[in-house]
């Protein structure tokens, strides 16, 4: 058993389906109910020593194989001196054969029940057993009733495998959900636990496999060593041609500040030159004094083909309507396109610019978009709703249909790519909710492709630079938003930080 965060490495995670196989081929190798009595077992150790001087530990169960685990745990704490008591939502007795016996065995144990929901928890720790894993609908009734109860009390909550009335596979609260303090899942990682609501109802995620092998999954949990992979240190001999160039293409009259943030971070992120083209030409010269490292060049200068197929371009950041007409030009010709912000509106306007984002895979012209949930709408002619209902599913759809990288930013933001594993990145927080955060994460986005061009695809720098993203606010911020203009040197500390590498 250990902590998941933070992550070293990548970590699969399985959806509900594939939850339930894994569990089903495990139990018919093992003796009955081994499964059930290892989860007990974690879940008990675990509320020891999460809150070792406890005395009073309340464990809410439902009826299926969630309150059996919460059985379990409950005759162990008390044999091991606590004064462990049920609280009983649903009929145990008509429960899987798994719980009916763990049932029978807390009855045995003389582990005192309740049977009627009380008005409020009174213990030092309380254990969410209720519902766990595959909750496809909004709670009603007892159960939510419990959850609310569970919300209320004054102690922490620790839940078990999944908070109840949390979708394991999308994060979506069906109605109600428990707000946990840690949340011990088991046999597999969830995606739900990590991806929109679920960050705000699991606390600190704790992970026990009971003994269980792991299995192949097609999504993963990006690590450190999704960024790690991009930090070698440079070698003495290299020059800052070695480092590709970077064009930022953006900056429309009243948000030149959102393309000079976009090519500030990609300098930062590691550019050996990063050309600047703003669109409201007449703004060009303020920003020149305050950023000498940045090189102005016109749109005539910029949208040149041998131009764009040699550098890493970054489009959008700022465009407003004006970014519509240099468009067909950068989608036909850029090699590497980080295409942000107005970029993707204007794709989602236009059938044409979107035929023609669609042709650059064919054309092995690679891409990266990285929507926000309402720009990702637009281009899948959905609701900003439909997407966050099912993260995952919205970005790999959305990749599939436009043949390229999709980072679909947000609460644990999804990478996807057709042919690869999809990602679920697991730092950052609200803080990054602030104007020009976005434009910071393209602009390092296409430094560090252009840096790593010869030996990175799209996705794995995609990933990288959403975990450093979120690493840098976690850092830097411990309260309200990160300015982004601070932002871009907060990911450079965040870089710095890393192990070095061979």
């Amino acid at each position: 058993m250990h902590p998941v965060l933070p992550a070293p490495r990548n970590w699969p995670l399985h959806l509900a389906t594939a939850c339930r196989a894994i569990e089903r081929a495990a139990a018919a190798q093992l003796p009955p109910h081994t499964l059930m009595a290892r989860a007990g077992e974690a879940v008990a150790r675990l509320a020891m020593a999460l809150a070792p001087h406890a005395q009073t530990i309340e464990v809410w169960c439902g009826p299926g194989n969630n309150g059996g685990d919460g059985f379990v745990a409950a005759s162990l704490l008390r044999a091991w001196g606590k004064e462990a008591r049920l609280v009983i939502v649903g009929d145990p007795a008509h429960g899987p054969d798994d719980a009916r016996h763990a049932w029978q065995s807390v009855r045995d144990a003389g582990v005192p029940v309740q049977q009627a929901m009380p008005a409020r928890v009174q213990a030092d720790l309380a254990i969410d057993a209720l519902l766990g894993l595959g909750v496809n609908r909004p709670l009603d009734g007892a159960l939510a009733a419990a959850v609310n109860r569970l919300n209320d009390c004054n102690c922490p909550v620790l839940a078990i495998d999944v908070p109840s009335g949390l979708h394991s596979d999308t994060g979506v609260v069906q109605g109600v959900g428990v707000r946990a303090a840690n949340t011990l899942t088991l046999l597999a990682l969830k995606p739900g636990l990590f991806t929109a609501h679920g960050r705000d109802h699991t606390g600190r995620v704790w992970f026990d496999d009971l003994a269980v092998a792991a299995t192949a999954s097609a999504i993963e949990l990006a690590g450190r060593d999704a960024a790690l992979a991009l930090s070698a240190p440079r070698l003495h001999a290299q020059h800052k041609g070695s480092f590709g160039d970077a064009v930022v293409i953006g900056g429309a009259s009243g948000m030149v500040g959102a393309a000079v943030l976009a090519a500030r971070a990609a300098l930062a992120a590691g550019a050996g030159r990063v050309y600047l083209g703003l669109l409201a030409a007449v703004e060009a010269a303020w920003f020149e004094p305050a950023f000498p490292e940045l090189m102005s060049r016109t749109m005539a200068q910029l949208l040149v083909p041998a131009t764009l197929d040699d550098a890493t371009v970054v489009c959008g950041c700022g465009g407003s309507a004006p970014v519509r007409e240099v468009l067909p030009t950068v989608l036909h010709h850029a090699r590497r396109l980080v295409l942000d912000a107005d970029g993707l509106n204007a794709v989602a306007d236009d059938a044409g610019l979107a035929r023609a984002l669609r042709a650059r895979a064919a054309r092995n012209l690679a891409t990266i978009l990285t929507p926000h949930p309402l720009e990702a709408a637009r281009l899948s002619n959905t609701s900003s709703q439909d997407v966050q209902a099912d993260r995952l599913q919205a970005a790999q759809r959305l990749a599939d249909a436009m043949q390229c990288t999709v980072l679909l930013k947000g609460s644990g933001s999804i990478v996807a790519t057709p042919g690869y594993t999809t990602s679920i990145n697991p730092t950052g927080d609200a803080r990054l909710g602030t104007a020009g955060s976005g434009d910071v994460l393209a602009g390092w986005i296409g430094g560090l492709w252009a840096a790593h061009a010869a030996t990175a695809a799209g996705h794995a720098v995609a990933q990288a630079a959403a975990w450093l993203h979120g690493v840098a606010v976690e850092h830097a911020s411990r309260s309200g938003p990160l300015r982004a203009s601070r932002l871009i040197e907060a990911m450079v500390s965040a870089r710095d930080a890393l192990p070095a590498t061979p």
